[in-house]
């Protein structure tokens, strides 16, 4: 495994994926990063309040949305372990109670990058639940307190789901021509900056040789990027020379930004 891939920060880019996904929606889905779920530390990585419940959302992924959904997702580099799974129903129901809401209105979403064969044979045999694949890699799990799915992205359709398809770290040509030039043809760059720059670092060698094909507008973005982080390993090497290059690395490979690396190294 890269170890550079394995400190890249994917949470960011994952809210942008769901933000890009749901863009249709911006008055009926609320996307709430990180959430708390009680006054203790206990932080889930993303709730979607459906805040207008006649709004029917057409995403397969949203079919089970109910009130509150709440969203766990794992890094290409990891997956959902049954004692993951536990720990993050443990949390639906503690913010169940705390937030005296019904079963019916909460759901529980788990994302990751490869299929949960494991995770999937337990709650099948040792729980008794049924499982059934809705879409292509959406599980659906019934027989709970509420409704669960698990998430492979990486089978999701990638014409209706492109930005969570992308979430890999092995990503080929082709996904990544179609990521860019969607980008650009939607004038997005800005707007999905996390996204694009987990995706770029996961995959660099890649990211070179297709963005030599790309339009000019994105050759631009790609080399004010590069251009950026050579600017920022040089000014922060040039202040604080014991702090050295390899932490303005890892501080870019935990998703700073450079204007947050700057003020970090002043």
């Amino acid at each position: 495994m890269n170890e550079a891939t394995t400190h890249i920060a994917w949470h960011p880019a994952f809210i942008e994926a769901l933000r890009m996904t749901f863009r249709g929606y911006p008055d009926a889905l609320e996307i709430l990063p990180e959430f708390q779920l009680s006054k203790a530390p206990l932080k889930i990585d993303c709730v979607i309040i459906k805040k207008v419940k006649e709004v029917e959302i057409s995403a397969s992924l949203a079919l089970g949305f109910k009130e509150v959904n709440l969203i766990e997702y794992k890094s290409p580099t990891d997956y959902v372990s049954v004692e993951d799974y536990y720990k993050v129903y443990g949390y639906a129901c503690l913010y169940r109670a705390q937030e005296r809401i019904s079963y019916k209105d909460l759901s529980l979403t788990f994302i990751e990058s490869r299929y949960p064969q494991k995770l999937l044979g337990y709650l099948a045999k040792e729980k008794g639940f049924t499982v059934a694949e809705t879409s292509p890699g959406i599980y659906t799990i019934s027989g709970a307190d509420l409704p669960i799915q698990i998430v492979n992205n990486r089978r999701l359709a990638r014409k209706d789901y492109l930005w969570l398809h992308g979430l890999y770290d092995k990503l080929n040509r082709q996904e990544v021509r179609q990521i860019t030039e969607v980008i650009n043809r939607q004038e997005q760059v800005s707007r999905a900056e996390d996204y694009f720059n987990v995706l770029y670092r996961a995959n660099r060698r890649i990211f070179e040789e297709v963005t030599k094909m790309t339009s000019t507008e994105f050759i631009q973005q790609t080399v004010a990027y590069k251009k950026a982080i050579s600017e920022a390993e040089a000014k922060a090497e040039a202040r604080a020379l014991a702090k050295g290059r390899d932490e303005v690395i890892k501080l870019l490979e935990q998703g700073f930004t450079v204007e947050e690396i700057k003020k970090r190294l002043k």
